[in-house]
């Protein structure tokens, strides 16, 4: 008996699937307008200490969506987004550049 209700918890599931109805065609969501991120703009904040007001001057400065704060000796990934400006700070939270992507 148990293993036809567990056969029975198995197959429902399934069977949800298969009797809904197939979702109506839509079109593809459009992309979301690309942030443009202007690193030169900010450029003057370099030498500042990281905080969380020149971080915040920094997306506006820029246009860049998000901001990607870099520690010393850290590693990050190479991947390429153009809504993101790169902070890299020193030891003494002293901006030393940004960078887009």
């Amino acid at each position: 008996m148990d293993i036809r209700i567990l056969a029975l918890a198995a197959a429902l599931p399934l069977a949800a699937c298969a009797a809904g109805e197939a979702p109506a065609e839509t079109a593809p969501p459009s992309p979301p307008a690309e942030a443009v991120c202007n690193a030169d703009a900010v450029q003057s904040l370099i030498g500042q200490t990281a905080t969380a007001d020149v971080g915040a001057q920094l997306l506006k400065g820029s246009g860049a969506r998000t901001l990607r704060w870099v520690p010393p000796r850290t590693a990050v990934t190479m991947d390429f987004r153009p809504d993101r400006l790169t902070a890299s700070y020193d030891d003494a939270l002293k901006i030393e550049r940004v960078s887009c992507g």
